[in-house]
């Protein structure tokens, strides 16, 4: 990850913080009271940074608001319009998205990044595959990870060279080849930023998540990553939830329980398929890092997941409970969340 850190309304992003969650609001300004509750869930769901966009000089008055009453840090998300970009952090938003590029002459530029530096604003800039063009193209010779990497370096090098450095990084593509390599060649050049990363335009349901976890994880595992945002076509909670996810499946932060759960089989003598929905909002309330298991059989029970915190299994004289491998209780399917929490510590005390 980063060896700098930029802080965003007290959320420390690179450097040595955790790999931060962040999401975008699905309402319009218009909405702001949409926007509030939106906004309440998401910090429900362990979002820590939420990107709102900011369309035009008549939502001004709405931003602010927001700002002023938003549980979570804000970033506003900013295109093709200089004048919102100044708008915004003369409001107090604490962080802003732009393509630096886009913000009219070089002087209309370092006018507004000497306006972010005096606010001690951070700024979040950066591009997407979809959005380069045939130059940038042809100057990287067809590669289109390439491009999309000089097309992020020259906006890197637009605000280094007004001499703005709390910056975000962020290159991101609906291909993960594509982004994967172009993080890759960013990190070469700029590692020392905090990197915002992400497989844009991921879809939807299974398929957009599993996309999302491969592009994603592959670039975390590469060592890239500061902050991550799940882009699908649902709820703004459902991409906090599976960013989670990933990083709990990567080991990198855990938020609540994890569960693991073997595959059904001939073996089995506990329905696995059956139990392991209704233990999902248990295994939410677990404390941050708790392993649970639920195994089909003694086979994989005890044994394989001795490691666990905590496991159920099934056996010929019914469902057992073990913790580090030994047998510490006997219940019941209709009992079995009453056992559990009996035998789970205190959340703030694991």
């Amino acid at each position: 990850m980063s060896r700098r850190t930029v802080t965003i309304e007290g959320l420390t992003i690179g450097g040595s913080s955790p790999v931060r969650v962040e999401s975008m609001l699905s309402k319009p300004l218009s909405d702001l009271s949409g926007c509030l509750e939106q906004l309440k869930s998401l910090a429900s769901h362990g979002c820590e940074l939420v990107r709102v966009a900011f369309p035009n000089r008549q939502s001004l008055p709405l931003l602010e608001q927001l700002n002023q009453l938003s549980p979570l840090p804000l970033m506003a998300d900013i295109h093709f319009a200089p004048v919102l970009a100044e708008s915004a952090v003369q409001a107090g938003l604490p962080a802003v998205r732009i393509n630096p590029g886009n913000m009219g002459s070089p002087a209309h530029l370092a006018r507004f990044v000497c306006m972010a530096k005096e606010r001690g604003t951070v700024i979040r800039i950066g591009a997407n595959g979809g959005s380069l063009n045939a130059k940038q193209l042809a100057d990287a010779g067809g590669d289109r990870a390439a491009a999309l990497a000089a097309a992020v370096g020259e906006q890197v090098e637009m605000l280094l060279s007004c001499g703005f450095e709390d910056l975000i990084i962020s290159a991101k593509s609906s291909n993960l080849q594509e982004a994967v390599r172009a993080n890759a060649l960013l990190f070469n050049r700029y590692g020392e930023w905090p990197f915002h990363v992400g497989i844009t335009e991921a879809g939807w349901g299974i398929d957009g998540t599993v996309k999302s976890a491969c592009g994603i994880g592959a670039i975390l595992l590469s060592g890239i990553g500061d902050t991550i945002r799940v882009s699908l076509s649902q709820a703004p909670e459902d991409e906090a939830d599976v960013a989670w996810s990933i990083l709990r499946g990567l080991g990198l932060r855990q938020r609540g329980g994890r569960l693991v759960s073997c595959p059904t089989c001939g073996r089995k003598q506990l329905d696995t398929a059956g139990i392991v929905p209704q233990l999902e909002e248990f295994v939410k309330s677990l404390p941050d890092g708790f392993t649970l298991a639920v195994m089909g059989c003694e086979v994989n029970g005890p044994r394989e997941a001795s490691c666990a915190d905590l496991g159920v299994a099934g056996s010929a004289a019914g469902m057992i409970v073990f913790r580090g491998g030994q047998v510490v209780a006997r219940c019941r399917v209709e009992n079995l969340i009453e056992t559990l929490k009996s035998l789970v510590p205190d959340r703030h005390s694991h």
